[in-house]
């Protein structure tokens, strides 16, 4: 019988302290107040964080985000079929048993692992799919932080540290709130004005009050002239910060408040011992590629590229997505609805 069970998840993860962000008890949590069903796998020393959706008119899909978690070098053997068949039986075996009971009709894997190394873009495990979307980023810039903040400085573009002193200069203020109303107006104008939807103020209130009450999560607001401009939601979990929700008004925009808010957020990270910052998603293509084309692109993930490319991180992408499929009928039917629906990966 597979069932949720946080407190036993927790027992687990107490193994691996710099599980992704998304695989933590609190993510599930958040996930269950919006229509997700959540589950934990056990099994031969790894564990799965499992998100349950209906789609379809009622069909059951899987989704495991960053994990199964492990021991790295278990996962990145499995991923690219190098000596891990016991591993790889243990979890094809605990899958399909899972979507039998649960009526699941095929579970979309996301692991937290980087290419590079053992695992290049072709490996795909035994008994999986290349899958033909992903919901989270593929690729990211990943900032390291565990060095001095004037390291950290000099390894931005220029750019960028010109515009964080230049907000400071011009008096832009960071505070630190827990205004989640404010946040909420500023990214309702946001994703109007950039052309991308957003959740509900419920999400983020829910996901931010989660992680804010376990340390785990910041709201910063940038003030100018008395007035709130911007904002930045960061999180921390392990080793690693993310930043996944920031805002901005459409007026001083010339005062770069931006800027200052990920430095600030940057060193609220460092006090809490992260050496890692994850700048959250950029165009799913190699650096040559970004790096030719972000003057000219605008669209989709392209202008952030251009803001986040200037804090000095390294481009990575992670492996997948991987398709575990029992029903290929309802999984076919999926693949449409995505591509119909402009899901790429």
């Amino acid at each position: 019988m597979y069932h949720k069970d946080y407190a036993q998840w927790d027992d687990f993860l107490a193994q691996f302290p710099n599980v992704h962000l998304l695989q933590s008890s609190a993510w599930g949590k958040v996930k269950e107040q919006f229509g997700w069903e959540v589950y934990h796998l056990f099994d031969q020393g790894w564990g799965a964080q499992v998100l349950v959706k209906n789609v379809l008119g009622g069909f059951r899909f899987g989704y495991i985000p960053k994990g199964p978690v492990g021991f790295e070098s278990q996962i990145e053997q499995w991923l690219s079929r190098k000596n891990a068949d016991g591993f790889s039986q243990s979890i094809r075996t605990q899958l399909k048993a899972f979507c039998s009971e649960r009526g699941v009709a095929f579970i979309k894997i996301e692991p937290d692992v980087l290419l590079g190394g053992q695992v290049n873009s072709q490996d795909c495990p035994q008994g999986f799919q290349l899958g033909s979307h992903a919901i989270q980023p593929l690729r990211t810039i990943l900032v390291d932080i565990s060095s001095d903040e004037t390291q950290i400085l000099s390894r931005m573009k220029q750019k960028t540290r010109y515009n964080i002193r230049l907000a400071e200069r011009k008096g832009v203020q960071v505070e630190q709130s827990n205004d989640i109303d404010l946040f909420y107006q500023m990214m309702l104008i946001t994703g109007k004005r950039d052309g991308f939807g957003i959740h509900a103020r419920d999400y983020y209130k829910h996901v931010y009050c989660l992680f804010e009450e376990q340390g785990q999560a910041k709201l910063f607001i940038a003030v100018f002239q008395g007035r709130p401009i911007a904002g930045l939601m960061a999180f921390m979990h392990g080793n690693r910060a993310f930043y996944l929700y920031g805002a901005s008004l459409d007026d001083h925009r010339e005062v770069m408040a931006p800027y200052l808010l990920h430095w600030k957020a940057i060193q609220w990270a460092r006090e809490r011992e992260c050496t890692v910052y994850d700048l959250w998603g950029v165009p799913d293509y190699d650096e040559t590629v970004l790096e030719t084309h972000f003057g000219q692109r605008t669209g989709g993930l392209w202008g952030v590229y251009r803001f986040k490319r200037g804090f000095g991180g390294q481009v990575v992408r992670y492996a997948g997505p991987y398709d575990f499929v029992v029903s290929p009928l309802i999984y076919e039917l999926y693949k449409i609805y995505t591509r119909r629906a402009g899901f790429r990966s």
